[in-house]
């Protein structure tokens, strides 16, 4: 590990580290009433019962060419957990969409686990490997938060894992901490602390990834008021993992920057004064700023790249699994047997 990799580790454990000083101020009273109130969370929101959907196989089978290898890594946010038919996963929907603009077929394995903490990207990454990924997604960090596990370490086990699959030549887009204190089950001061929590983390990963040569999208800001304000609609029944509309808004607000790694990036130029920032100058914009992703300059450079999503309310049609004349097959998927 380079001088410059510890540096980055450093930096973001600094950030994350940082949320350690709110539980400093807390009164012992506060602390039980925070203590509860977690129980009381975790009473209200049911454990996870089945296994999403696989949407696993290839997607866009009448177009002509080798399939793009997609993987997806993460938790149940990645993995899809409250659908119930396979192409409303996330996964389904990143490789519909992708197929779709690059009228290519898509290989899609999805290793995301239930539950899942960054701990355990490793193995998920060891499994990936095996299938020489072209472009891996990975959502992750909302079980570190509700687990409260060391930043720093998530933080850690995150920037490894997309050092490892970019060394494979694989391309890398990470979907930042959501803000966890938009569930309903989590009431105030709980909600505060949680989504004081949420942005730290999501901060801290972005310094990680992008010091990685990956690319972030910064989630929370983005989502949180959206769900908040529709609560019925982008929850799905336990009110705790998004409902298919919720994971279609997620993908939506990733696709331009999961297409700009692929090299289409039809976007117009950000001036270089305007979007260049410092790497944790621009880990803390991004989380303040929605949809923002941040990509490095040059890799393993301590610059990274802001661009914000204005079409975030764009049409979802190219997600749609019901027919598009002009794209032919592009909804088509073949099954992974075994």
């Amino acid at each position: 590990m380079s001088s410059e990799d510890r540096q980055r580790i450093r930096t973001a454990g600094r950030i994350a580290g940082s949320v350690t000083g709110a539980l400093a101020g807390v009164t012992a009273i506060s602390a039980g009433l925070l203590l509860r109130q977690a129980a009381d969370a975790r009473r209200i929101i049911p454990m996870a019962e089945a296994p999403p959907p696989r949407g696993d196989g290839v997607y866009g089978a009448k177009f002509h060419g080798k399939p793009l290898n997609l993987v997806i890594l993460g938790d149940s946010s990645a993995a899809g957990y409250g659908v119930h038919r396979p192409r409303e996963t996330p996964g389904a929907l990143f490789a519909t969409g992708i197929s779709r603009r690059l009228h290519r077929p898509v290989s899609l394995r999805r290793f995301a686990v239930v539950g899942c903490v960054s701990s355990g990207l490793p193995w998920q990454v060891d499994a990936a490997l095996e299938l020489a990924p072209e472009l891996a997604i990975i959502l992750i960090g909302g079980n570190d938060v509700t687990h409260v596990s060391a930043r720093a370490e998530a933080v850690r086990h995150l920037g490894d894992a997309v050092r490892r699959l970019r060394e494979a030549g694989c391309k890398v887009v990470v979907g930042t901490c959501p803000d966890i204190g938009a569930i309903q089950p989590i009431k105030p001061p709980l909600r505060w602390l949680a989504r004081r929590w949420s942005r730290q983390l999501a901060a801290a990963q972005t310094v990680a990834v992008v010091g990685a040569g990956g690319r972030t999208v910064s989630l929370g800001n983005l989502l949180g008021p959206m769900f908040e304000a529709d609560p019925a609609r982008m929850f799905g029944s336990d009110r705790f993992h998004p409902s298919a509309e919720g994971y279609a808004r997620a993908a939506a607000v990733m696709m331009p920057t999961v297409m700009a790694a692929l090299g289409e990036d039809d976007r117009p130029p950000v001036p270089v004064a305007e979007g260049m920032r410092s790497l944790p100058e621009a880990a803390d914009e991004a989380v303040r700023a929605p949809g923002t992703e941040v990509s490095p300059v040059r890799a393993g450079g301590r610059w990274a790249q802001l661009r914000r999503h204005p079409w975030f309310g764009e049409s979802r049609h190219w997600f749609s699994h019901h027919g598009h004349s002009e794209h032919p097959g592009a909804s088509d998927t073949v099954p992974v047997t075994g």
